[in-house]
């Protein structure tokens, strides 16, 4: 039997999300990680014996203005584990120029380790 080791990468998931009108990065992010959660179970917590309070859980936004991302809010979505949120430069802004107004498309990678 082998044995999982500390601070392993039990799961990563990618998710995308968009805001179509107004341009807002928060929106955009939380819409990529719940896209992500969607395509995800955990079921290997219980499995293993996890507790899921002190999961520890990473996940990175990329959008093209990082510092526009409400980084609580990220964190805010995931109902269990420890939850650090990074912000980098990625993403696609499409610019409407019949209505200046800009859509945001925000890409979110979520990985989730061992305790």
């Amino acid at each position: 039997m082998s044995v999982i080791k500390q601070d392993a990468r039990l799961m990563l998931e990618m998710g995308m999300g968009t805001d179509l009108q107004g341009g807002d990065y928060s929106k955009a992010a939380v819409r990529a990680v719940r896209d992500a959660l969607q395509h995800s179970s955990l079921s290997f917590v219980r499995a293993l014996g996890l507790d899921k309070n002190v999961l520890p859980i990473k996940v990175t936004i990329g959008v093209q203005q990082p510092d526009a991302v409400d980084m609580a809010a990220v964190a805010a979505v995931f109902p269990i584990g420890e939850v650090t949120v990074e912000v980098v430069a990625g993403g696609l802004n499409v610019p409407d120029g019949e209505r200046d107004d800009t859509a945001v498309i925000a890409s979110a990678a979520i990985e989730v380790f061992t305790p």
